[in-house]
């Protein structure tokens, strides 16, 4: 949001925050939600990356392309071991898991 339309809306006695604090999620809470979604985006890389349609990545996890494109979008129901099977499904290397795992401290700082 930009800076007046900010000064604006907490002029007209409105919050600003963010998901954590609508949410109200603890510190450990978000943490997680930040790594579940910092890991959904490796998996969208490494997939893309690799020229893995998501219908060919469910065809190796026995799943539907739909729970692919859930996984993707970080999709709450989704389950970390089920994101990290994917990502191993793609052939996603070890610097690939340690870049997400870099993304989110970079979001946690």
């Amino acid at each position: 949001m930009n800076s007046a339309r900010l000064k604006k809306l907490r002029a007209a006695g409105g919050k600003v925050g963010d998901a954590k604090d609508f949410l109200k999620l603890s510190d450990e809470e978000a943490m997680l939600v930040e790594f579940k979604l910092a890991l959904a985006s490796a998996l969208k890389h490494a997939r893309q990356k690799r020229r893995i349609s998501q219908m060919d990545l469910a065809q190796r996890l026995g799943s539907s392309q739909s729970r692919v494109a859930k996984i993707e979008a970080g999709d709450p129901s989704v389950s970390l071991d089920l994101i990290v099977k994917a990502l191993f499904a793609t052939g996603a290397t070890r610097r690939e898991l340690q870049r997400a795992f870099s993304m989110m401290e970079k979001v946690a700082a």
